[in-house]
């Protein structure tokens, strides 16, 4: 075989000789970053001929250049932790600047009784939160709908509002901070006297069971509770107003003695006097009947007896139930009854108490 039939073996002869590789190599070093489109244009530049991608691909490849991965930097690596959630994951609750909401001191307190402590996925709003909102309600009298947007949506606090009421779980928050003012009024934990009285309030247009009180001229229900005598709340029947009290006044003495079996005294007014006592001392407990005295019986001595009472008197022993109703007048939501179901109506005394009592606790032990 000849010389030229062996260069026509190699095939055809490169157009870039060593002189134009050396050219190559030094604008590869130059400019490492840059990609090879970018390389093939500076080669035609600096020699005035036409140059594809393609013809510089082997180019570079003859002149052992090459495109290498920059290895990364060391990072040191990072411990791996148990995935759990924590305070960091929760949405921060509103600003407590409404008089309504709690203190620190006042939600440990009652804290236990409202946080979920078993397995699963912690809440997505804190239960501090629902129960300002709550309490928000019952101070300021608004809709449910209206509540302020920094609370969560009327429908989540409704919902726990909800539930707490189905595991008396404001009826647990009362008598845990009955027992600790008892305490520090150096009586028992267990009240051994009640006083027993009745409330009518008006109610709106939203519907449920209602009646007419024809002695209080009042058209809506009426709040029978039962209180010790330092008038803490120990029971709530809500019924119409139409419904006497002398038949609602066991009821109300079975609701009281199943929290607190050691009743043995209950003072009424005189409405509750007849048979309506009589069956009361069928639970072995005695009944006292405080009467006015704007009527007493008399003789021709009638200078001897003391004068009849006339307008307002202060009866010993019933004071503290009247007080009781009293305080529950003062939230706006409780001025009048709006809600359809009368166990709703019962859980939002015993919220109003307790907030109440809640507060008076917290003040009395930061002094």
């Amino acid at each position: 075989m000849t010389v030229a039939s062996k260069s026509a073996a190699k095939g055809r002869p490169h157009r870039l000789g060593s002189a134009e590789l050396d050219v190559i190599r030094q604008l590869a070093l130059a400019n490492p970053a840059a990609p090879i489109v970018e390389l093939t244009r500076m080669l035609s530049e600096q020699l005035g001929a036409r140059i594809d991608r393609f013809m510089m691909a082997r180019a570079l490849k003859r002149a052992g250049v090459q495109r290498v991965r920059r290895a990364k930097r060391a990072t040191p690596r990072l411990v791996p932790t148990p995935h759990r959630f924590t305070d960091e994951h929760r949405a921060e609750g509103p600003p407590r600047g409404y008089p309504s909401s709690l203190t620190d001191h006042e939600w440990a307190l009652v804290r236990d009784l409202f946080e979920n402590t078993g397995p699963g996925r912690p809440p997505k709003h804190s239960r501090r939160t629902m129960f300002d909102a709550i309490a928000y309600v019952v101070r300021s009298g608004c809709a449910w709908r209206m509540l302020p947007r920094h609370f969560p949506k009327w429908q989540t606090v409704y919902a726990a509002f909800r539930e707490w009421s189905t595991k008396e779980r404001f009826v647990m928050m009362h008598a845990r901070l009955a027992a600790i003012w008892r305490e520090r009024e150096e009586r028992d934990a267990n009240p051994t006297a009640t006083v027993i009285d009745s409330q009518s309030v008006r109610t709106s247009a939203q519907g449920g069971p209602r009646g007419f009180d024809a002695n209080k001229k009042i058209k809506g229900r009426k709040r029978h509770i039962a209180t010790d005598t330092l008038g803490l709340l120990l029971a709530v029947v809500v019924t119409a107003a139409s419904v006497q009290d002398r038949d609602v006044g066991p009821a109300v003495l079975d609701a009281a003695l199943a929290r607190y079996p050691t009743l043995a005294m209950v003072y009424v007014d005189q409405g509750y006097a007849g048979r309506c006592a009589d069956e009361m001392r069928t639970r072995d407990v005695r009944v006292d009947v405080v009467r006015r005295r704007d009527k007493v019986w008399a003789t021709a001595q009638l200078s001897l007896l003391p004068t009849p009472a006339r307008g307002f008197e202060i009866l010993p022993k019933r004071w503290v139930v009247e007080r009781t109703n009293a305080w529950n007048d003062s939230p706006r939501r409780m001025a009048k009854d709006y809600d359809r179901r009368l166990d709703v109506s019962e859980t939002w005394i015993w919220i109003t108490e307790g907030r109440l009592l809640l507060r008076r606790v917290a003040r009395a032990q930061a002094a």
